[in-house]
Parts: structure tokens; sequence; C-alpha cells
């Protein structure tokens, strides 16, 4: 299961659900982490815009079509990963959503936090195993996941395993800026800790070790890009 990465910038999710209020606070709080997010509110709509997302959360309470066959509609024209959102939290509910294509499954009253931590579980888990393992190049800077190795010049650079993984996770998309938020769901994990001071030590850490700021770029107010050293 692939994730279609979203270049420049970062990942789009698109909210269907017909309570417009319901979904534009989802599409109000997912930006606010860092996600680019639009809703729509019919599965006509959904079944239009979804090729422009690389996350669906769906609502299979839908005024035109089955949620289910929506699901099963969007499962079939690709691999991208779909959260099934129901206000019947019924173990038949959850399976049939399984089984018409969804990654995961919520009820609609799940909290912003818990949302944000399974669309970073599923994203996790989409990404393909031969890309994350992929070495990653970027002009004298190599970056390899399979020995966990980052190189400079040829020569190995001593990081710990959390500097390498956030190294990895802004080398992968060498012309996004990635939020503080979307890192710290990415390298620790977690999105509700506190980001600023932890993030910044280990950037600190890495420009030192890779001998330049400007490997490492501040956007200001967003979080940060990779940079060339």
């Amino acid at each position: 299961m692939a994730v279609h990465a979203a270049q420049p910038d970062t990942t789009r999710v698109l909210v269907v659900g017909d309570d417009v209020g319901g979904a534009e606070a989802r599409v109000r709080g997912l930006r606010r982490q860092g996600f680019q997010a639009r809703s729509v509110d019919t599965g006509a709509a959904a079944l239009s815009a979804h090729q422009q997302a690389d996350l669906v959360l769906l609502d299979l309470d839908l005024p035109d079509i089955d949620g289910l066959e929506v699901c099963r509609s969007i499962r079939e024209a690709g691999d991208k990963p779909i959260i099934s959102v129901t206000a019947r939290d019924t173990e038949l509910d959850r399976v049939l959503a399984l089984q018409a294509g969804a990654d995961d499954c919520v009820v609609t009253s799940c909290g912003e936090r818990e949302m944000l931590a399974r669309i970073e579980a599923v994203l996790r888990r989409a990404r393909p195993r031969s890309e994350r393992s992929r070495p990653l190049s970027l002009g004298p800077l190599c970056i390899d996941s399979r020995t966990r190795e980052v190189r400079l010049d040829g020569r190995p650079l001593n990081v710990t395993a959390k500097e390498f993984e956030l190294l990895r996770t802004l080398a992968a998309t060498p012309e996004s800026v990635i939020s503080r938020k979307e890192l710290m769901a990415r390298v620790w994990e977690t999105t509700w800790a506190d980001s600023s001071r932890t993030i910044d030590t280990h950037v600190r850490s890495l420009r030192a070790k890779l001998g330049a700021p400007s490997w490492i770029i501040t956007v200001r107010g967003v979080g940060y890009r990779m940079g060339h050293g």
C-alpha cells in the first residue's frame, strides 16, 4: 500500500462527510498540524476529488451514495490510505468498513488528538518498504536506511537513532517544509509532545555534525526543510 507523496508541500487529506460543521472542524484541525486539507459533503464529490488526495477520511453516513460503496470504489481505484468514520461503533460496522477497503475505523466522536495519531499511524504503515530502505543522496550527503548510516563526502557521521530518523524524514522530501507537529508524529510517534524544544535540540546537534547550518533550513512559524549544505 503506497502513499502518493504530496509535492512540494505536505500530505493532502480529503475529509468526506455531510456534517459540514464537523467536516470543517476536522479540516481546520488538520491544517493547524501542517496538513493540506479540504472537505466535500457527498459521495459523488468524494469519487471526483479523491485522486487529488493522499489520504481520505470517509464518513460512511453520506446523503447520496452508501459510504461502503464509496470506500470500495476509492480502494479499487488505488492504494491510498482510507480511514472510515461512523457514528455506529459496532463490531459489524468496523468489519464491513475494513472489508470495503478501509485501513482504519474511528467513531464520529473521535477527538482531534486520536484522529491525528491514527492518521500518522496509517501513513507510516502505508510507506512502501522499498521506499523506506532506499538510500537517499543529496549531493555529498548519503543516508542509508538499510545500514542506518549517514555519510558526508564518504565520511561516516555519528548520529543518534532519533537524529537519523529526523534527517531521513527531511531528506525524503527535500523541497517540502515539514511542520514541527508532523515531525514529532513521524519521528517520535506522538503529536502532542512539547515539540519545539525537542526538535530544535536535535536540529542543532545535526547541524553541528553536518558542519553547516544550511543543511537544515528553519522556516519560521512552520517547521523545517532540507537544505544543500
